[in-house]
């Protein structure tokens, strides 16, 4: 193989193959409980599961300060200078007479941290390789990184060749994956942008990742020879027994790699860029992308599922792209929004169970919000995402269902089934409800409503039908539907304000649930500005905050009364709890019950009685 040129450090990188598809619409919340649980899962794998194999610790040095017999220590202590070179070949072990010089590093040292030309330990070179006909079809290459110190002798045939002033560490760099071809057509014309001409979905491709970063450990820790030593050292760690001293360890960092960098190799690829980066590493940072691959180890025997290479991009670009100080508030500040979304769920539970009247508060609505969570959840299914958000949307349906006991009387009549078989369910509206003026201005909303929907439902449908492509027709009503309610599902909450408007009164509303989720509303606004997203999605993001801003508006504008009723049943005047027998009036006010018969009341005193006695 030819040897590939090599431009001057500092060259920029080329740019990235197959960059994220536009207009995706990432889940912020999801990105940050995967940022949560990466932080998480390292500190379980760095400081949980070695003390499970550590060893007793006995005495590591003899009085005069030498390494005491039974631990070895690092052939290459700290200062020792060294070379770093880069070789390919088609081999997986390194032979020099197979293998073709891509780049050299010369005069580096062990731990040397402000190395290079921003002294930042950081060494670069881009080089070109040229493509030959065996890696267009399918074959694979191999990366040599070999690092000698003492001008050492490559060739093992040289009289002054020295195995122990030698590290060499082998990577297949070439990846085979299998090819995923989208099964989308216009349903109108039957074209697709998918279609790769001589491409079939499911086979086999090699790819190129154009980005390797080298780093070499500075570890200077002596370790007992005879006992287990600590997970992720024991896989790096190779004692010579002759010499009780182990190699220093030579670390290929591919945990920053991003899948969309990956640049598929055919025919038509004359070659492929590589951006080589050196860097000394630490041994916390070694310790932390060593536990990424031990959860992925223990996630494939445990059984949990792995996340997407999409979902691992995301959470990556992320941690590279946002400021540490706005990271770190952000992943705190989720941590709050956990906090929240379990007491709006806590408090809409609560309400719902204790509630008594449902006078001011849209029945129509909650009846909707079991269409628009079933098409969630079909939506879901048809497009194979995470097991664990497809359990959460059922939950949510489960719940919404829930609801709707709640607000209706229910009843299953088995005397006269359907057909003979078929159980009569009879579903009617609750008399608080029924009998309030309520449902009248519910159904005046939703009248009005349509008006707004039905034009928008009927252009985005047009729009989904000649511009997106779809698997058949049941996937193009899903997404449509989905997407529908993902643009203008907050117009759904315009009823309850029509509703407040009406009755002029928010005593009915769940303030604490609504509080808890306008919170989580502006934690999502914070996300909106830290995670990479298309425009209009962010600004989508607002939308909510608006619906809130107007519900804090009618409260205000709505003072409170003592006499209104709220949503538990109580009021100012009674916070027992109002009487059985009492009138509520349409804004929510209560009148006293009347008295019983033979009681007579009492008419309030005049002023002039009062200063007589």
């Amino acid at each position: 193989m030819p040897v590939a040129t090599v431009e001057p450090a500092g060259a920029s990188p080329p740019a990235a193959a197959g960059g994220e598809a536009e207009g995706q619409q990432p889940e912020q919340q999801n990105t940050w409980k995967n940022v949560l649980w990466r932080f998480f899962s390292m500190y379980i794998m760095i400081s949980v599961i070695p003390s499970f194999f550590r060893g007793k610790q006995a005495p590591v040095t003899t009085p005069d300060g030498k390494t005491a017999p039974g631990h070895a220590s690092n052939m290459w202590p700290t200062g020792t200078p060294f070379d770093l070179y880069l070789y390919t070949s088609t081999e997986e072990i390194f032979d020099l007479s197979s293998s073709s010089l891509l780049c050299h590093f010369p005069e580096l040292k062990m731990g040397e941290w402000y190395d290079g030309e921003e002294k930042n330990g950081q060494r670069n070179f881009l080089a070109t390789i040229p493509t030959t006909v065996d890696l267009q079809n399918n074959g694979t290459m191999y990366l040599h990184i070999v690092a000698t110190r003492n001008n050492a002798q490559l060739n093992p045939q040289h009289p002054q060749y020295n195995k122990h002033d030698i590290v060499v560490h082998s990577r297949m760099w070439t990846r085979f994956k299998k090819r995923k071809i989208e099964s989308t057509t216009n349903l109108l014309t039957g074209e697709t942008k998918n279609k790769i001409e001589g491409a079939e979905d499911g086979e086999i491709i090699s790819y190129w990742h154009p980005n390797l970063t080298i780093s070499m450990l500075d570890d200077q820790r002596v370790w007992p020879v005879g006992q287990q030593i600590p997970p992720p050292f024991d896989k790096w760690i190779d004692i010579d027994m002759e010499l009780m001293q182990y190699k220093p360890i030579l670390y290929i960092n591919d945990y920053w790699e991003l899948n969309s960098d990956l640049i598929a190799i055919n025919d038509t690829v004359k070659e492929l860029p590589l951006n080589v980066v050196y860097s000394p590493i630490s041994v916390f940072y070694f310790q932390i992308y060593e536990a990424q691959k031990m959860q992925k180890q223990w996630n494939s025997m445990l059984g949990v599922a792995e996340a997407s290479d999409e979902e691992n991009d995301i959470v990556k670009r992320t941690m590279l792209e946002t400021n540490p100080y706005i990271l770190g508030v952000t992943i705190v500040v989720s941590l709050v929004h956990t906090v929240f979304e379990f007491l709006a769920f806590k408090n809409d539970i609560q309400f719902w169970k204790s509630r008594k009247s449902l006078e001011g508060l849209s029945i129509r609505s909650i009846v909707f919000n079991i269409f628009t969570q079933l098409i969630v959840v079909l939506y879901v299914l048809d497009n194979d995402t995470n097991t664990m958000v497809a359990i959460s949307v059922c939950i949510g349906l489960v719940i919404e269902a829930w609801k709707i006991t709640k607000v209706m009387d229910i009843s299953v009549d088995m005397s006269d089934p359907v057909l003979g078989l078929i159980p009569r369910v009879s579903i009617q509206d609750k008399s608080s409800y029924a009998e309030s003026p309520t449902k009248a201005y519910d159904k005046l909303a939703f009248k009005y409503l349509s008006w707004v929907l039905t034009p928008l439902l009927v252009g985005y449908a047009v729009y989904s039908l000649l511009y997106e492509e779809h698997k058949g027709w049941y996937s193009w009503t899903l997404s449509m539907c989905y997407g529908y309610l993902l643009m203008f599902g907050f117009i759904m909450m315009t009823p309850q304000l029509f509703i407040n408007y009406k009755m002029k009164s928010v005593a009915h509303l769940p303030w604490r649930m609504l509080t808890y989720k306008a919170l989580n509303t502006f934690i999502d606004d914070l996300f909106a500005f830290v995670i990479k997203m298309p425009t209009l999605y962010r600004l989508g993001c607002f939308r909510d905050d608006i619906i809130f801003f107007i519900y804090l508006y009618q409260r205000w504008v709505y003072r409170e009364d003592p006499n209104r009723v709220n949503e538990f049943g109580s009021s100012g005047a009674h916070p027992e709890g109002v009487p059985e027998d009492a009138d509520i009036t349409s804004e929510g006010k209560v009148i006293s019950p009347p008295t019983e018969v033979g009681e007579i009341e009492a008419e309030p005193k005049t002023e002039e009685e009062k200063k007589t006695e």
